[in-house]
């Protein structure tokens, strides 16, 4: 084709594009940098972990295991940023101690005591605001566990969303427990703690006034009793995650690539209770990706499984607890989950959030 006749194409307007899954490549914060995937990772290693330094930090784990005096704590802290403030099975409050309690609880340590800071929005009702201090002891007294201190900031109206909340919390890690991911090896049996998914429909169903024929209510849970359960049966658990941001498949990846392992699911064994299953199969989401407030995932020696699953039956928060898997020597730091025609499929870790603002 000559020069004359030549067809010239513009240039796209990248500008002007949008995308569910936003492009990685970004100059500014986008709201798939906190939904716990792929992005939320990369703003932690490249950003967040070269700026603090230090060994504690490098750990990235749901707590921070640290020294102090020849004791052994547990150190954790997390920001609450849900929308709307109050969903069927809980509110912001629940959320702000459950989720830091969790946190520690991953760790093998019962929480002691809790900081917790609320950031208030000009404007927001002084009755909401007490709603949700009065669901934050609550949660406290029902978790064991102590405010200790706080703060309170105000920010002018059109700054916020009602109200902010973080809290930090720190416990004691009993001994001879190591929880981490780097402790999982081939054969470790891989076990979760009920029914997955149903935090985030919870959200969404109230968000978006979505009706999926049963309300559907978080899972919303303090999860230190049932560690201890777990714990009282062999102190030689290798890692316990809880899949919040991200769902179980953002878990797995994470002990995945930790440990240098595999991990191979059976999708059919995945607990997915009907409504969530049907909610997602009418927006097009999957399970595995959809946030959870009150379970865990726990890679456990294989000679202890069956006392670990037996025990974890035993307490309510871990009733309908199942294998679902196993770590193994394949395909390492991928996570592969065994169809019910027989196939395979790979579970990515997610590039952002399915329903951000979860937590």
């Amino acid at each position: 084709m000559s020069e004359s006749t030549e067809l010239r194409v513009p240039l796209p307007d990248l500008t002007a594009w949008t995308c569910p899954a936003p492009l990685r490549d970004q100059p500014r914060v986008v709201m798939g940098h906190g939904g716990g995937g792929a992005m939320s990772a990369e703003l932690v290693q490249h950003i967040f972990a070269p700026a603090f330094g230090g060994q504690t930090l490098s750990q990235l784990g749901d707590s921070a295991a640290v020294s102090l005096g020849g004791v052994r704590l547990a150190f954790s802290t997390d920001s609450f940023v849900v929308r709307p403030l109050f969903f069927p099975g809980g509110s912001i409050g629940d959320l702000a101690v459950n989720g830091t309690v969790n946190d520690l609880a991953m760790s093998g340590a019962r929480a002691a005591y809790l900081s917790c800071g609320f950031i208030l929005e000009e404007g927001v009702e002084v009755s909401v605001v007490g709603r949700v201090a009065e669901a934050l002891g609550s949660a406290a007294r029902v978790a064991g566990v102590e405010v200790a201190t706080g703060d309170t900031k105000v920010v002018e109206a059109g700054h916020g969303d009602g109200i902010f909340i973080n809290t930090s919390g720190i416990g004691l890690i009993p001994a001879g427990v190591d929880l981490r991911p780097e402790r999982v090896v081939p054969g470790d049996v891989l076990i979760v703690s009920g029914d997955i998914g149903v935090h985030g429909v919870a959200i969404m169903s109230v968000r978006e006034g979505l009706e999926f024929g049963v309300e559907i209510e978080s899972d919303c849970a303090a999860l230190g009793g049932l560690v201890e359960a777990m714990l009282a049966v062999t102190s030689d658990l290798h890692v316990l995650r809880d899949p919040t941001r991200g769902g179980l498949a953002a878990a797995l990846n994470e002990i995945a690539a930790a440990s240098g392992t595999g991990v191979v699911i059976q999708e059919r064994s995945v607990p997915v209770p009907p409504a969530v299953a049907n909610a997602c199969a009418i927006l097009g989401l999957d399970p595995m990706y959809v946030a959870n407030e009150g379970k865990l995932v726990a890679f456990v020696p294989r000679e202890h499984a069956d006392a670990v699953l037996s025990a974890m039956r035993a307490h309510p928060l871990g009733a309908a607890a199942t294998v679902i898997g196993e770590a193994v020597e394949a395909h390492p730091g991928m996570v592969v989950a065994r169809t019910g025609l027989g196939g395979t499929r790979v579970v990515d870790l997610p590039i952002g959030e399915q329903l951000p603002r979860i937590c």
